[in-house]
């Protein structure tokens, strides 16, 4: 039972978290200015994608929370959480792509990092982070372009 109740305690706080990184850094009208390359999906697919993949963040917490010699996988996890809460106020708020760029590289690093760490540990964190690694690698693509474009 304690598993499954900080299961939903991790998904609702990894949501909220992003939600709310998200909210209070609306891209607006100096994002629709910039010139971005032509594979830029809609605006609308980006908070339903997140939300599958902060429910996803939150259930490889949970499945690592509870594994003994945890420590390495959980420092990587709290480092690509301070970077992905980074990512939105730097690009959005500070309007700085090139910010933006600078978070997202070490970003994308330290995720592969807990997968490869994590495939030893606790395969299915693993599993559950490849589609945010991908995500995020096109987020890379798609910053750097912007960064090149303007």
């Amino acid at each position: 039972m304690i598993k499954i109740l900080v299961t939903i305690v991790f998904i609702v706080a990894c949501v909220a978290l992003g939600a709310l990184s998200g909210a209070s850094n609306v891209p607006g009208e100096w994002y629709q200015s910039l010139d971005k390359p032509f594979f830029n999906p809609p605006g609308c697919i980006f908070a339903p994608v997140w939300t599958v993949l902060y429910v996803m963040i939150g259930v490889a917490l949970s499945a690592i929370w509870f594994e003994e010699d945890n420590r390495r996988l959980l420092v990587l996890f709290a480092i690509q959480a301070a970077l992905n809460l980074l990512w939105s106020p730097a690009f959005f708020g500070l309007h700085s792509p090139v910010l933006g760029l600078v978070i997202i590289v070490p970003l994308l690093v330290t995720i592969l990092m807990f997968i490869a760490a994590g495939w030893q540990k606790n395969r299915t964190a693993a599993w559950l982070f490849v589609p945010y690694a991908l995500w995020v690698a096109f987020a890379t693509v798609l910053n750097l372009s912007i960064v090149l474009l303007n």
